[in-house]
C-alpha cells in the first residue's frame, strides 16, 4: 500500500453578493500577501534580518488590530497566505543554491493572484453544498466522486468562473501491470511517435484559435485603458486562452491514461523542455504541450502499475536502431535510412532507441523488463 495524493477540481456557482465576497477575500489576501513580502525586503535591507513564516504569522492579532478588515477572512486561510510567501522564498533559496536562475519573489497584481486556501477547517461539504466560514453556502457541481481523505479546500478563480479545488490523500495498491514496453518520442510533426510504429497527430489548439485570438487581443489593445469597456474586452480574452488551455488539458488527461494503462513500461527523453520552448520552436513547443504531457503520464503510471524511465536524449534521432550506427541528419530530413537496411520514419526510428534504453536502464537496476 501506498499513500497516493490526488486533486479533484469541481465547478462553483456563487451568487453575485458570495461573488463580491469572494473578489474581496482574494483582494484581501493579495494585500497580505504584498505587504508580507515588502516587510520581509524592508528588513533584510534595513537591518540584514531574513523574517520567517513564523515570525509574521505571530503578528497577524496586531495586524487585524490596524486592518479589521481582515477578519472578514477566516484565520487559516491568512495563515496560508503567509505559507505561500514562505514557499516563494523557500524556492528562491534553493534555486540560488542549485545555480539556477532565482527569480526573486515578485508582488502580486490583482490578475494574478486568483486563489485562496482553507488548510484545515473552515469548510464543510454538505447535502451537495459547500459550505466557506465568512462567505456562506456556495451551490457546487460535484461530476465525480471525490475519493479519500480531504486535506485542503482550495478556491480558485478562473476568468470569471470559480471552482472549488481539494487536495485529497488515500491508500492505494498499484496492480500488477501485464502490458508490454514502449518508447515515446515527442516531436511537433507529431505530438507522439511510439516505438511500435503508432503516431499520435499534433492537435494545434493553439494554431487552430490563433485568428480568434489575435483578434481579441487587437480589440483590447484599440480600448482606453480607462474605459469600462476595457474590462469587458479583457474577459473575452481571457475567456478565449482559458479555452485552449482546457482543451489542452484534457486532450492530454485522456492521452496520458490511455498509454498509463496500456504498457507497463514507458521510457521517454529526458529533454529540457525549458530551454526547448525558449528558443526559435518556442510557439510550436509550447502549443504542443509537451510539459503538461509528460508530468501527467509521470504521475498516472503510479496507479496503473506501471515504470516510467526518463532516459538520455543525446543523438537519440541519429543513432539507427538496428544496427547503432551514427547517422546524422538535418531537421528537415524526416525518414531514416542506413546501409544496413534500417528504413523507417525517423521519429519512430528516435523511439525505438529510447526504448532500447530505457530497457538498459532496468537491466542495469536488476529489474526483470516487460515484454514488448
Amino acid at each position: 500500500m501506498k499513500a497516493i495524493r490526488k486533486a479533484y477540481k469541481f465547478r462553483l456557482y456563487p451568487t453575485k453578493a458570495q461573488i463580491t465576497l469572494l473578489d474581496g477575500t482574494l483582494r484581501l489576501c493579495r494585500e497580505l500577501y504584498n505587504g508580507a513580502l515588502q516587510e520581509r525586503r524592508d528588513a533584510y535591507k534595513r537591518a540584514g534580518k531574513t523574517l520567517n513564516y513564523y515570525d509574521q504569522a505571530n503578528q497577524l492579532p496586531e495586524i487585524k488590530e490596524v486592518r479589521p478588515d481582515l477578519n472578514s477572512v477566516h484565520s487559516q486561510v491568512l495563515q496560508d497566505v503567509l505559507k505561500r510567501v514562505q514557499k516563494a522564498f523557500d524556492n528562491f533559496f534553493r534555486r540560488v543554491k542549485a545555480g539556477q536562475t532565482p527569480g526573486y519573489p515578485r508582488f502580486q497584481g490583482r490578475d494574478r493572484y486568483d486563489s485562496f486556501t482553507f488548510p484545515q477547517g473552515g469548510w464543510t461539504i454538505k447535502n451537495g453544498e459547500l459550505t466557506l466560514s465568512k462567505i456562506g453556502i456556495l451551490k457546487i457541481k460535484f461530476h465525480r466522486e471525490a475519493i479519500g481523505k480531504v486535506k485542503t479546500c482550495t478556491i480558485k478563480r478562473d476568468g470569471d468562473k470559480w471552482f472549488g479545488c481539494f487536495a485529497v490523500e488515500y491508500e492505494f495498491e498499484p496492480p500488477i501491470h501485464q502490458g508490454g514496453a514502449i518508447g515515446i518520442d515527442v516531436g511537433l510533426e507529431h505530438l507522439l511517435n511510439l516505438s511500435n510504429g503508432e503516431q499520435v497527430d499534433n492537435p494545434h489548439f493553439f494554431r487552430k484559435s490563433e485568428k480568434r485570438l489575435a483578434k481579441a487581443q487587437r480589440r483590447l489593445a484599440k480600448i482606453p485603458k480607462n474605459s469600462p469597456l476595457r474590462r469587458k474586452y479583457r474577459k473575452r480574452v481571457t475567456y478565449a486562452f482559458c479555452k485552449v488551455r482546457n482543451q489542452r488539458l484534457d486532450f492530454s488527461h485522456k492521452l496520458s491514461h490511455t498509454i498509463s494503462s496500456t504498457y507497463s513500461l514507458i521510457a521517454v527523453e529526458d529533454l529540457n523542455i525549458k530551454g526547448l520552448a525558449a528558443g526559435m520552436l518556442a510557439k510550436s513547443v509550447n502549443d504542443a504541450g509537451w510539459s503538461l504531457f509528460l508530468s501527467q503520464l509521470e504521475y498516472k503510471v503510479e496507479k496503473t502499475g506501471s515504470k516510467f524511465i526518463r532516459v538520455d536524449p543525446r543523438q537519440t534521432s541519429q543513432i539507427c536502431p538496428e544496427c547503432g550506427t551514427i547517422a546524422k541528419k538535418e531537421l528537415s530530413v524526416r525518414w531514416h535510412e542506413c546501409p544496413c537496411g534500417c528504413s523507417m520514419h525517423r521519429d519512430t526510428a528516435a523511439a525505438i532507441v529510447i526504448l532500447s534504453r530505457g530497457l538498459a536502464t532496468l537491466r542495469n537496476q536488476s529489474v526483470e523488463a516487460p515484454p514488448l
